[in-house]
């Protein structure tokens, strides 16, 4: 049976929470930690949970023996305690964003490597069964080789949004709508198309006064083998419209799931391709679905993960890798110019202290709460079967 930490009892630690409770054959939630205690001791009565509330990460190691944790923190606090749990052998699983910092991934994954403990960065959405079944369809070959691809992180915050003490800073909050939003978006754009060889991009603040960081971003990615990406991040999209859309050489696929394909008449104009249409709805239509979808089924792989069950589907490279592609968008939004891919150890926004050096003030933040009254948030859209 294993023993389970939550650190960080903001409103995320709750699908932690349930997560791990479905899990109860295989764990139990010994600990929850915050920098608040009396956030973390509501949630243990929230959820009926018998355990340890303590106030920090430090804290909790002295209390309490576990063997996994959940790092549900800010931003700013993921890295420092995520080296220092591995460090103390315990087996990490970090909300996204990794870090604020490509320097300080590289600090989590030597420590890890160090420990021979498990890994891991929140991705719930690869864990979405339309998401799997898209990959799979790009992986069969049916559509072709992709030649553009398109991600629409489309969000909507209010501008009390960056009330809250951490956000909407560049130290605590490491960036915008693009580290902290398109995040999810972007881990599963670089899952399914890989990483480019260079990229070019545009941020701006249109409407939140109180935050230093952008509430919106748009670049242009070049990939090795010449396809072009597009990706935008949003938080003043109304109806919050996300999507991936893969056109390929032969088709047309995208999420919410969708397959068009076109073949050319003798003079070269369009006609739609019916048989290959329902050749790839065939095949999308016979992949099954995931037993277990979101926080559920990474949560599932990562106990597996630490019994040696399953290999770990989101490693902590991985997610450093989503974090590479958001820094190359900061770099070259904030000081012009083409990125080419993979950055170096001496690139610009490599360090904590590279980005709050070089990137610039959109605003300056002039409210700030501690907590706001509802702990309530909005996970974005469904994107169906």
């Amino acid at each position: 049976m294993l023993k389970i930490a939550i650190l960080g009892a903001g409103a995320v630690a709750d699908s932690h929470i349930q997560a791990y409770q479905k899990l109860k054959d295989q764990c139990r939630i010994v600990a929850v930690a915050d920098l608040y205690p009396e956030k973390a001791a509501e949630k243990t009565a929230r959820h009926q949970l018998e355990a340890v509330v303590c106030g920090s990460h430090q804290a909790l190691l002295g209390a309490v023996d576990f063997d996994a944790v959940s790092v549900c923190l800010p931003p700013f606090g993921h890295a420092g305690a995520t080296v220092d749990l591995l460090r103390a052998g315990k087996h990490v699983l970090v909300e996204k964003p990794m870090a604020t910092s490509l320097r300080e991934c590289d600090d989590m994954l030597a420590a890890a490597e160090t420990t021979g403990c498990q890994l891991s960065v929140v991705a719930q959405n690869r864990f979405k069964t339309p998401m799997m079944k898209l990959k799979r369809v790009l992986e069969s070959g049916l559509a072709g080789r992709i030649l553009h691809a398109q991600v629409d992180s489309y969000w909507w915050r209010g501008e009390k949004y960056y009330d809250l003490w951490w956000r909407g800073t560049w130290a605590k909050e490491g960036g915008g709508c693009t580290m902290n939003h398109a995040v999810h978006h972007l881990d599963l754009f670089q899952w399914m198309m890989g990483m480019p060889a260079r990229l070019q991009a545009v941020t701006a603040n249109l409407c939140h006064a109180n935050s230093e960081v952008e509430d919106f971003s748009t670049a242009i990615l070049v990939y090795p083998d010449g396809a072009v990406g597009q990706a935008t991040a949003s938080l003043v999209h109304h109806g919050e419209e996300q999507q991936l859309a893969f056109q390929c050489e032969h088709a047309k696929v995208a999420v919410p799931w969708q397959v068009k394909a076109a073949r050319q008449r003798d003079n070269g104009f369009p006609e739609d391709h019916a048989g290959l249409v329902a050749e790839i709805q065939q095949f999308y239509d016979q992949l099954p679905a995931l037993a277990a979808e979101g926080h559920d089924g990474q949560i599932a792989n990562f106990l597996a993960a630490i019994q040696g069950r399953e290999p770990l589907l989101v490693t902590g490279r991985q997610g450093r890798q989503t974090l590479e592609l958001i820094t190359a968008i900061y770099q070259s939004a904030h000081l012009g110019g083409i990125v080419e891919l993979p950055l170096p150890a001496d690139a610009p926004f490599y360090t904590s202290e590279g980005i709050l050096k070089q990137a610039r003030h959109f605003h300056e933040k002039t409210r700030s709460i501690e907590n706001f009254a509802s702990n309530e948030i909005t996970l974005g859209r469904n994107y169906g079967r």
